[in-house]
């Protein structure tokens, strides 16, 4: 991308997905967390871009057409499809707020690529639409599947369907409904539990650290007690090879001095050590606790996320079942 020409236009942030091209069903995630995705606009091939990058590549690299369609599938969820990458593109935002924003902008940007279209087909004077952006467009028709390219959804729309009766289409309705409030409620439960798997892993790695450190100071302390026991094994063998009275009245007061001292030393290390003991278990067995909820925590994370899948499966249906009624309608 060349930053010379191209120029960012509007930015937010979002969870990038992709969907799954050996399915077209499954969402696959770009990343753990939240990517910048950015409108830039090309003033030289007056060409607009959805661009977000991972890393050192590109995730999203989407030349906006007159021909694409933006839907909000959930209240924090939006997807659109790009024929020219042969794949869908799917984001989750933090709140219906942001959603609607990306949305917004989304129109704009597709309203001024179809203007330049159509003054590049007429030969008329370039301009940059991008100064004259409209803050109302209409909104796009959430009846229109997106999961698919354009020429899918031609040929779709090209197929005749027998109109149904109205006990059929209000129960269609009714099952939309109840679809949607489901997805909206296992897209949270499923972003929560990412969180929450977040901080227990944080969590984990700061006990480790602490029982490495209470290992280093239980190591080292029995590492003292035992240099000071070999200290007065030294001392009395040093006494015991003395002739003089003196000497050894002098030694002997040394060494019971150094035995108080040693035991004195002693108390203090074997309560030190008790207590890091003590600390130790207790640590490991917040770690058992905290792998446990860790796992536990994959595990619902994993459910929740195959369930999404089925939600997100089951709405598409339900959109191309209220398309063909629409369609159908007198």
């Amino acid at each position: 991308m060349s930053t010379a020409r191209e120029q960012p236009i509007f930015s937010t942030r979002a969870h990038v997905f992709q969907i799954d091209p050996a399915t077209k069903r499954n969402w696959i995630p770009a990343g753990k967390h939240a990517l910048t995705v950015s409108y830039f606009y090309d003033a030289t091939r007056n060409v607009y871009r959805i661009i977000s990058i991972g890393g050192a590549k590109a995730i999203i690299n989407s030349t906006v057409t007159p021909n694409m369609t933006f839907t909000k599938t959930s209240q924090k969820f939006g997807q659109w499809a790009d024929s020219r990458a042969n794949t869908v593109y799917g984001l989750g935002f933090a709140s219906e707020q942001h959603l609607t924003q990306f949305a917004e902008k989304f129109q704009e940007v597709k309203e001024a690529a179809r203007l330049a279209k159509e003054k590049s087909q007429d030969g008329g004077e370039l301009t940059s639409p991008a100064l004259g952006l409209s803050a109302h467009q209409v909104p796009p028709n959430p009846l229109v599947s997106a999961n698919g390219p354009p020429s899918d959804e031609k040929l779709f729309r090209s197929q005749s369907a027998e109109a149904p009766g109205p006990a059929e289409r209000e129960r269609l309705k009714k099952m939309l409904s109840e679809g949607s409030v489901g997805e909206v409620q296992w897209e949270a439960e499923f972003f929560a539990l990412q969180d929450s798997n977040n901080k227990l892993a944080s969590a984990l790695r700061e006990a480790n650290a602490a029982a490495a450190q209470w290992r280093q100071q239980l190591e080292a302390q029995r590492a003292e007690a035992e240099r000071l026991r070999q200290r007065v094994a030294e001392l009395e063998a040093q006494a015991a090879t003395e002739a003089t009275p003196v000497c050894e009245e002098g030694t002997g007061q040394s060494l019971e001095q150094l035995e108080s001292l040693v035991q004195t030393k002693d108390q203090g290390l074997e309560t030190r050590n008790v207590e890091l003991e003590h600390q130790l278990r207790v640590t490991e067995q917040s770690l058992e606790e905290a792998r446990a909820e860790k796992e536990q925590a994959r595990a619902e994370v994993a459910r929740a996320a195959q369930l999404l899948d089925v939600r997100l499966f089951e709405l598409s249906e339900l959109r191309e079942g209220l398309a063909r009624l629409a369609e159908g309608a007198p």
